[in-house]
């Protein structure tokens, strides 16, 4: 549904997003990981044509965002980090009006609005204004809002961007019901880890505007397991050899990080040339945000 091939964006010398290239199948819920600052809203904004990209090419249901922007327009829906709704508007004005912008026909508009409202449980707020509603009530709307169109491609950038934990989990949760009834595609922009573990396919680790990792959460957790292990010795003592391996020290044991699983038996043949017993050993799964930190650190 999208395919992004050496897609870059340069602001005078800066390059903000640099030769980029993932794609995103029908129906995919896609994480764009990074910190702030990577290139994520970036690459978002081209991909919806909101900003032309300076080198490369991308498609959106195989329209071309340069040459076939129109078509493009047509089939994606955008929830950026910034509320677009009209607090003195009701919940149901506010979609009319936004409604009216897809030249929607009247009775078509009636019955999507009651349609989405009802789909994240507003319908019987659906005159009161937005302005009352809690944070996480508006940030619903926002959504529906992109929904309006039928949009076979949802951009969310940041979509739970200074919410409560309540909001957060409810948002979460209405991302996954539309990918799953409406079998949506979903591109997502996060520098949550746990929620891109929560909400994502795959995910594409972005750092200073280029993809440094894209895979399963299952494989990227899997590529980093078994790269620490937490041993208790007798004697209790690490031989200095071994000391610039050591991530953590408790009362009883020793966390070390290792290059590569097979560095273990080299690890264990120096505690016996020591003469020291492994009573106790455990090899650590990490999860997403250490792996995100390993993968960062070496970019």
């Amino acid at each position: 549904m999208i395919e992004v091939t050496n897609l870059t964006k340069m602001f005078k010398d800066f390059v903000a997003v640099d030769n980029i290239s993932f794609n995103v199948k029908k129906g995919e819920i896609f994480g764009l990981l990074g910190p702030n600052g990577a290139g994520k809203s970036t690459t978002i904004r081209m991909l919806c044509t909101l900003s032309r990209p300076t080198k490369g090419t991308a498609t959106i249901g195989g329209y071309d965002i340069v040459k076939n922007d129109t078509e493009v327009r047509k089939l994606v829906g955008i929830v950026s980090e910034k509320m677009i709704m009209y607090n003195r508007l009701t919940a149901k004005e506010n979609l009319f009006f936004f409604g009216k912008l897809f030249n929607l026909p009247k009775n078509v508009l009636n019955k999507r609005t009651d349609d989405l409202l009802e789909l994240v449980q507003l319908t019987k707020w659906k005159n009161s204004q937005v302005g009352t509603f809690s944070t996480g009530m508006r940030q619903r709307m926002n959504v529906i809002r992109a929904l309006l169109g039928m949009p076979q491609v949802l951009f969310l950038d940041e979509p739970t961007l200074g919410l409560d934990p309540q909001s957060t989990v409810e948002i979460r949760e209405f991302i996954r019901k539309v990918n799953r009834e409406s079998n949506i595609t979903i591109l997502i922009t996060t520098h949550m880890m746990g929620e891109a573990d929560l909400l994502c396919d795959r995910i594409g680790i972005i750092d200073h505007g280029k993809i440094v990792a894209l895979d399963t959460t299952k494989h990227l957790l899997e590529s980093f397991s078994a790269r620490q292990v937490k041993l208790r010795l007798s004697p209790d003592y690490l031989p200095e050899n071994l000391q610039s391996l050591l991530l953590q020290r408790t009362d009883s044991s020793y966390t070390l990080t290792l290059a590569d699983f097979s560095d273990l038996e080299w690890v264990m043949s120096h505690l016996r040339e020591a003469g020291i017993v492994v009573q106790e050993m455990e090899l650590l799964q990490p999860d997403l945000e250490e792996v995100f930190v390993q993968i960062m650190s070496k970019h």
